[in-house]
């Protein structure tokens, strides 16, 4: 089975992460951020990871460090538990209405970082989450899994929904990614010989 645990601790935050990319969509979150929380819960849940988030930030100063912060942990967790990649499937996507709303989401855990996001949200909160800190999580968590990551919200009326689409899409692309093809289990997922 493929788990990872990070501690990442700074003068802004701390975080633990335990992640089992072979779960049961367990998962046990507190982040301060109620909003935050339930989107990761929903991450844990579609993919079928088991997740424990815990994270102390700064949430008296603002979101953005702790926000940004599990993101990263998240993105080292699954770098960590990915290992070499050999056998994975490497890319994934998927699409997904969240009732009047759609989003896209594709991944490819290539090695190289890059994030096109687009949500079409013009509200400052959700729930109790800043908007924008969305952006930064995704961010965070590319630039430390090492992967492309290309989420929109292709329509939509309700900024939760939007939101939660993401959320859903990135879970279900994430699993596929991660999973393994049998009959390439000793191959890495690339001409060039490295991820």
């Amino acid at each position: 089975m493929r788990k990872a645990t990070i501690k990442r601790v700074t003068k802004e935050t701390s975080i633990s992460v335990q992640l089992t990319i072979e779960g049961k969509g367990r998962y046990e979150i507190s982040t301060g951020i109620r909003f935050f929380d339930h989107m990761l819960e929903l991450f844990a849940k579609h993919g079928g990871f088991d997740l424990k988030v815990t994270a102390k930030g700064d949430l008296d100063i603002d979101q953005h460090h702790t926000v940004e912060d599990v993101g990263i942990a998240i993105g080292q967790a699954f770098a960590k538990a990915l290992g070499k990649k050999t056998g994975i499937n490497r890319a994934g996507y998927f699409v997904l209405p969240m009732d009047e709303t759609l989003a896209v989401v594709a991944v490819d855990l290539s090695g190289r970082p890059a994030l096109i996001y687009s949500d079409l949200i013009r509200t400052r909160l959700v729930g109790d989450l800043q908007t924008e800190l969305i952006h930064d999580f995704f961010g965070g968590f590319v630039n430390n899994a090492g992967a492309n990551l290309h989420a929109k919200v292709l329509y939509g009326r309700s900024t939760h929904h939007k939101v939660e689409a993401i959320f859903k899409c990135f879970a279900r692309a994430m699993r596929y990614a991660c999973s393994t093809d049998m009959r390439l289990k000793d191959q890495l997922p690339s001409t060039k010989g490295l991820l």
